[in-house]
């Protein structure tokens, strides 16, 4: 069995960088300096061969070569590869490559022996990277568009923690300001048998049951401990401060609960109102202003955001001396880059796309040798859930909207989790509550964890029929199967490192999730043709071995996603 890098790609790439070497050194690239990187792709039919290189186009240019002689150079110039059946040169300088069942093989081999790190990278190099998600205001419930968020965010961690970057995960949210007053205002009334239908209610007040539960919770000395701190309810209503301060422990508690439910975590908590108490806010605009970007006009502080890209100058600092909302977002991106996120990703709702232009001018504005697309946004549309053939509005505890518990309550975790990402995330996406509790092959999650359960379940039948599995000779009779179907999952099976690579590389989770239905797919159909069990001593083998490669990337598959791999079901 051969030993190789994975993902595949990486060996191939190696192999046409040799031939480019080689060229260099005595052929049509001498004298070349910046030789470009090699781009090998699958092809989307093996009549093309299994992997394509267009690198001869690239390279035509500056070898003063016509491609497809260059092409015909570096196919004669790759290094021979028991991994690699044949090479050919298609249309303009095409190099296709055909891969030997050996490749394919190998990667069966590779997910075995490495289990749980099978598909991991070294992309990012351990390089620091802070991937901020849901950061919801502690106003109410998390909701059904926080879930996504929290889906997308949580999974993106994950990815680029497989790919080799040093993750840290963050929680940015507003602990003071106007929605928290008004938080604290209808927490107050309701203390005061105040209900919203009542001309005494505060005009911007919220609404819910919730805020009921937590001026119960107040009035009857309820104990919070949230953030590092310990709150203690009372009677006294009159105390603003007071309830102001239980009411975010209390809906900090509860949003921690729900994404916990969730299987999602934070490393970071940081507070907005941190950055006006340690001064960052004031410190970031004299900055601003020291660096020549900003002016004075009509009694108000500008940036001159347009110099960086922006559609038009914005306030910083109102003729009242309030700062605008978009200052602290930049002191806050200027504290990532200070702390050592070398990269900073922000997933934010899709609403919020009218301000990335500015916070992305205010940094670039500070000259302090912030990269030009920092940060880097993730922007998730919105979600709309059905039941019935109906949507569903209106939940159980918000009243208004439906929150993210009350659908892990109604689907489970792992339905929730896989349909908020199962789309890519600037396409508005709609949840279907009949479909995630289906328990039939349209149920995409039922689908892929059923793949996981009936390989386990056809490995306890083996032990309870005593059959022994050895997976040596397994792999080394993998060659007997040559039908279409076990081939098609071998292939599917080595797409997975790639998978990785390329979802977190283009923050794109919703390829992950998509690949796993292909590979679920892939297995059923080659299950359903080819019995395991009863087969001969040495196709079995080899048969039980491909199924425990496949159970092996489904579990690290779904481990990216937050889900888990049940052996039953």
């Amino acid at each position: 069995m051969n030993s190789i890098p994975t993902p595949l790609k990486q060996h191939l790439r190696e192999l046409i960088a040799r031939a480019m070497a080689t060229l260099r050194s005595d052929g049509p690239l001498a004298g070349v300096e910046d030789l470009p990187e090699v781009q090998i792709e699958r092809t989307k039919t093996r009549e093309h061969g299994d992997f394509a290189c267009n690198v001869a186009m690239q390279l035509a240019r500056l070898a003063r070569a016509k491609p497809r002689d260059l092409a015909q150079a570096l196919v004669a110039a790759i290094p021979a590869d028991a991994l690699v059946a044949k090479v050919e040169i298609a249309g303009p300088g095409f190099i296709n490559l055909y891969l030997s069942d050996a490749a394919w093989h190998a990667q069966i081999a590779a997910a075995i022996a490495q289990g749980s790190d099978y598909g991991r990278g070294d992309a990012g190099q351990g390089v620091r990277v802070g991937v901020e998600y849901v950061s919801a205001n502690p106003t109410g419930p998390l909701h059904v568009g926080h879930g996504r968020a929290a889906a997308i965010g949580d999974t993106l961690a994950r990815l680029l923690a497989a790919a080799g970057w040093s993750v840290a995960r963050e929680y940015y949210y507003n602990d003071a300001g106007v929605q928290i007053e008004n938080l604290a205002l209808s927490v107050q009334a309701r203390g005061r048998g105040i209900t919203p239908d009542h001309a005494d209610w505060p005009a911007d007040g919220y609404r819910g049951d919730y805020i009921q539960a937590v001026a119960d919770g107040y009035a009857r000395g309820e104990q919070i401990d949230v953030d590092g701190k310990h709150l203690v309810g009372s009677a006294d209503f009159d105390d603003l401060d007071a309830v102001r301060a239980f009411a975010v422990g209390w809906l900090r508690r509860e949003q921690n609960d729900d994404l916990a439910a969730f299987g999602v975590s934070f490393d970071v908590y940081f507070l907005e109102s941190s950055l006006y108490a340690d001064g960052k806010v004031a410190e970031t605009v004299r900055a601003l202003d020291a660096a020549g970007h900003t002016y004075e006009q009509d009694g108000a502080l500008w940036l001159r955001s347009t110099d960086f890209g922006d559609d038009k100058d914005r306030v910083m600092r109102k003729s009242d001396g309030n700062y605008t909302y978009f200052v602290p977002d930049v002191a806050y991106h200027l504290s990532k880059w200070q702390r050592g996120y070398a990269r900073a990703i922000t997933e934010l709702g899709a609403d919020h796309h009218g301000s990335l232009a500015r916070v992305k001018a205010g940094l670039q504005a500070l000259e302090c040798g912030i990269p030009q697309g920092y940060p880097e946004y993730v922007l998730h549309q919105m979600v709309t859930v059905m039941r019935g053939g109906a949507e569903v509005k209106l939940g159980k505890r918000a009243g208004g909207y439906l929150t993210l518990r009350d659908l892990i309550d109604e689907v489970g975790r792992d339905a929730t989790r896989y349909f908020l990402i199962s789309r890519k995330s600037d396409s508005q996406l709609t949840f279907d509550i009949d479909l995630a509790r289906a328990q039939s092959n349209d149920n995409p999650v039922y689908y892929i964890q059923y793949a996981h359960a009936r390989i386990c379940s056809v490995f306890r039948q083996a032990g309870e029929k005593g059959i022994a599995h050895d997976n040596g000779a397994g792999l080394a009779g993998l060659s007997q199967l040559t039908d279409e179907q076990s081939l098609a999952l071998m292939i599917e099976l080595s797409r997975y490192p790639e998978v990785v690579e390329t979802a977190a590389a283009n923050l794109e989770p919703h390829l992950l999730a998509t690949y796993l239905r292909e590979l679920a797919a892939a297995f059923h159909t080659a299950y359903n043709a080819h019995p395991i069990l009863p087969a001969g001593e040495a196709e079995r083998n080899a048969r039980l071995s491909l199924c425990l490669g496949v159970k092996q990337v489904l579990a690290n598959g779904l481990e990216l996603l937050g889900m888990g791999a049940p052996e039953q079901m």
